[in-house]
């Protein structure tokens, strides 16, 4: 069964730096693009890193020059430094493996998503 376990998130200041971990077994990590998403309340899940295999990564925006994705594929676990975080990043964190659908849309690809880990910033 499939199992991911996100951790690390916390309440920071604005321009404060987290480091998030998601821990995954009953699949073949190494083998799976992987992701970070986040929710926050009332909105739509959104997708912000994309990690494959090769450790070859690619940002949305709001990730884009702040945050770095990475993967120890040796211990099935993908991580997320975040960095300058405004209050604009509170969500809750979650990580997935993902697929492309056509050539440039990722998708979850487990149903089971993890309970996520909770950043909260302030002003």
């Amino acid at each position: 069964q499939v199992q991911l376990v996100e951790s690390g998130g916390d309440s920071v200041q604005t321009g404060g730096s987290l480091r998030l971990r998601c821990v995954t077994s009953g699949f073949i990590f190494a083998n799976y693009p992987m992701a970070w998403f986040r929710q926050s309340p009332g909105e739509q899940r959104e997708l912000l890193a994309v990690i494959k295999p090769d450790s070859a990564s690619v940002y949305r925006d709001p990730a884009k020059g702040r945050f770095t994705v990475s993967r120890v594929n040796a211990n099935d676990t993908l991580y997320l430094h975040m960095m300058d975080l405004t209050p604009a990043d509170t969500a809750t964190y979650y990580c997935n493996a993902v697929h492309l659908i056509g050539s440039a849309k990722w998708r979850a690809t487990w149903d089971n998503w993890g309970r996520g880990t909770q950043v909260s910033v302030s002003s």
